[in-house]
């Protein structure tokens, strides 16, 4: 391409909707707004989209339909535009090892892409949201698959509404090992699991791969699960920016086709 685009990309997920402004590597602040404020996205986007020099393109991956929904009404009505939808008006932006592409959280395929983009190898993807995933790609790109849990938020609401006495928490990084009240131990013991889940898969997808994979986090409780990432073996890099790069990639790879 003889110019790269500009692309306001959106990343539609359960919870919120996080956007940035992404020119190729460079990618401005994201900004979020929560699934139930999404009366002032238009605003917000509007804001954003007249500081973006044309050409220019607004680019969405939704796990969420309702939340589609608003956000191209919202687009539609402040800025008059359309919204080109990964996986409806583009392709995919990755080559999957699944049997059906299409039932894959396309956010999860533009986080992969991402991360193989930047790191071209191996590579463990694990996004710790409002459900938990971690995924992995091979050496060639491609999309192996991976695993689906609940988010960390989601166990303590879980805890609470399923029991009788045990209260809400609010989870944060457990600076204790033996938990001397309810709210640590609840607390510990979910962050324990993430990060024990995590080691889990890694070391299974390491078998399966006949190497170590590069293991890359993203999500908005990335930091809960590992405070200081590249200081020891198992995690590398903690990307909160991953998915919106991967929106953006989507629309280049398809300029490409």
């Amino acid at each position: 391409m003889d110019e790269i685009p500009n692309v306001l990309a959106c990343d539609v997920g359960n919870s919120a909707v996080h956007f940035a402004h992404v020119k190729g590597d460079d990618v401005t602040d994201v900004h979020v707004v929560r699934v139930g404020e999404l009366s002032r996205l238009g605003a917000e986007l509007a804001e954003l989209w007249a500081e973006i020099p044309a050409p220019r393109k607004l680019v969405a991956a939704s796990v969420n339909p309702a939340a589609l929904k608003a956000l191209e009404a919202a687009v539609g009505e402040a800025l008059g535009e359309d919204v080109l939808v990964v996986g409806r008006d583009l392709p995919l932006p990755i080559e999957t090892d699944v049997a059906d592409p299409t039932s894959v959280g396309v956010d999860r395929l533009c986080s992969a892409v991402a991360a193989y983009d930047r790191l071209g190898a191996a590579c463990v993807v694990a996004d710790f949201g409002t459900a938990v995933t971690v995924d992995c790609i091979d050496d060639r790109g491609a999309f192996l698959g991976g695993a689906i849990l609940p988010g960390l938020g989601m166990s303590a609401e879980c805890l609470e509404e399923k029991t009788a006495q045990l209260p809400h928490v609010r989870i944060r990084q457990p600076d204790w090992v033996f938990g001397k009240d309810t709210d640590q131990a609840i607390i510990g013991g979910i962050v324990a699991g993430a990060r024990g889940a995590l080691r889990e898969l890694v070391e299974a997808y390491a078998t399966e791969l006949g190497q170590w994979p590069i293991v890359i986090l993203t999500g908005a409780d990335a930091g809960i699960v590992c405070e200081r990432p590249g200081t020891g073996e198992l995690v590398q890099a903690v990307v909160p920016d991953l998915a919106v790069r991967g929106v953006a990639l989507a629309y280049y790879n398809s300029l490409l086709k």
